[in-house]
């Protein structure tokens, strides 16, 4: 037997998925190299394998191994907010920073599609996404205008910074209906839990994407993928849940971004974390030590900390022991955003329009804010039509520019990356001002840590507002 050092790569164009998977998994059984345990399989052997080992007899990580890139094209935003709700994958979508719609790139909801409803909701489309290119149009004129050309910055390039400036302003106007592409990487154990929840959701566009992407896995994990079928519980559980609900007083809408809670010993805990890391003592001792350092040790151990770390390092796991909990109101292009930061515990609700809408200033600035409103308004009213037929169809209508409530569940390590890429200043101003929001709050519970957040300087959430908005929140059929 060769005992010399070995590392080498399992290739997926000779191996499929699912054998690479088991090469793997029969590794704690067998002394044989990989290589010559991968020769040793075939697309039956594999099978049976998994069969027994993983679906028989539960060995579900060893699926984690087998890893598929699906490419999904044409399928609607809303539609991947239950696809990307799947926390253990990675995504890239088609960006409405970056990219500019196609007037016919929108889904028509089967639900909607043949009913009473069809020629109201293709005219509501034809409205938002006229307003989006009239939007541009005028946007891209006026930010000609307030973009001054940098010494020696190309034309080309001064034209495209007038153009971004434009596209972040013309997505408000963009439906949840909008078309968009999205690549996934995802090992077999999440995707068949991803199945499951496509083809459990309330949606029949989501649950014909399920059975889609169900039957391209099949075609690489014959085994791995094959028993996942809806989640019976699920309509059940929704449904004990939302009549609950009904019964809950909604009251007038107060602060959009509330730190609910934040543990008063968090940046003790930290401190106790790493002391118990690198030393030798229990961390009730290391805990009951941090507690009582004086005020200035425990910055020279915050320092100590965080001081060395450069701009591409991440901060110790041991920030994971303080979290916080956040209640936030954004629009829902901010959203879009936020929801990709998936180490977080999310809880959105339901897309709807009641929440009243977002008012960039620049609609304002550019002429077009009265055109704005009026689909805003539109929007509004179709989905209220909507949702007294189909709740969940209803959501198509909403454009981003509307405001959604999440709950989020956070720890410090994730605070400090998601401030870093959410605050910096090429971020899109909606969610630069969630993210300044929530450091601000975070710094007055814990002021050690929080303060040395990667934040602008002279930047703050109310200087993006009064800079980006014209109201925080619009109220629908408002005069305007």
């Amino acid at each position: 037997m060769n005992l010399s050092r070995r590392i080498y790569r399992l290739s997926p164009s000779q191996l499929s998925a699912e054998t690479i998977a088991v090469t793997f998994a029969k590794t704690s059984r067998s002394p044989e190299p990989f290589d010559q345990i991968a020769a040793e399989l075939d697309a039956e052997k594999s099978s049976k394998f998994s069969e027994k080992w993983i679906v028989g007899y539960g060995h579900s990580s060893v699926a984690e191994h087998a890893v598929l890139h699906l490419a999904l094209e044409n399928i609607s935003r809303l539609a991947i907010e239950t696809l990307e709700s799947n926390r253990l994958a990675s995504y890239t979508e088609k960006s409405t920073r970056y990219q500019e719609w196609n007037p016919d790139a929108w889904v028509l909801p089967p639900e909607i599609a043949g009913s009473r409803y069809e020629e109201k909701y293709r005219a509501l489309m034809r409205l938002l996404f006229d307003g989006y290119a009239r939007a541009m149009t005028a946007l891209r004129s006026w930010s000609e205008s307030v973009c001054e050309r940098l010494p020696e910055e190309s034309e080309k390039a001064w034209q495209n910074r007038a153009r971004v400036k434009a596209v972040d302003v013309s997505r408000f106007f963009l439906p949840a209906a909008s078309m968009a592409n999205v690549g996934v990487t995802i090992n077999a154990r999440a995707l068949e839990y991803a199945i499951k929840k496509l083809l459990s959701s309330e949606l029949e566009e989501v649950r014909q994407i399920g059975a889609e992407v169900k039957a391209v896995a099949t075609q690489e994990l014959p085994t791995l993928v094959k028993y996942a079928n809806p989640i019976e519980s699920f309509a059940a559980i929704r449904a004990s849940f939302r009549a609950e609900a009904a019964d809950i007083a909604v009251e007038p809408e107060g602060a959009w971004c509330k730190l609910l809670s934040a543990e008063p010993a968090g940046e003790e805990q930290v401190l106790a974390a790493a002391l118990l890391r690198f030393g030798g003592s229990s961390y009730a001792e290391c805990l009951s030590h941090a507690q009582a350092l004086a005020s200035g040790e425990k910055t020279a151990l915050v320092d100590a900390m965080l001081s060395p770390l450069s701009d591409f390092d991440v901060p110790l796991r041991e920030l994971e022991y303080a979290r916080y909990d956040f209640e936030l109101i954004m629009d829902q292009g901010a959203y879009f955003e936020f929801k990709r930061h998936r180490m977080m515990t999310q809880t959105p609700q339901a897309l709807t329009t009641r929440l009243g809408y977002a008012v960039p200033k620049a609609m304002r600035l550019a002429g077009i804010e009265a055109l704005y409103r009026d689909a805003m308004n539109a929007a509004a009213d179709l989905y209220e039509e909507l949702a007294a037929w189909q709740p969940e169809a209803a959501a198509y209508v909403v454009p981003n520019g509307f405001n959604r409530r999440v709950l989020c569940r956070l720890n410090l390590r994730e605070l400090f990356h998601f401030v870093r890429l959410r605050a910096s200043e090429n971020a899109h101003f909606s969610i630069r001002r969630v993210a300044l929001q929530m450091a601000e709050l975070a710094a007055a519970a814990h002021p050690l840590f929080c303060s040395r957040l990667c934040v602008p300087a002279g930047q703050s959430a109310r200087s993006l507002t009064e800079e980006y908005f014209t109201d925080t929140v619009a109220v629908p059929h408002a005069d305007s």
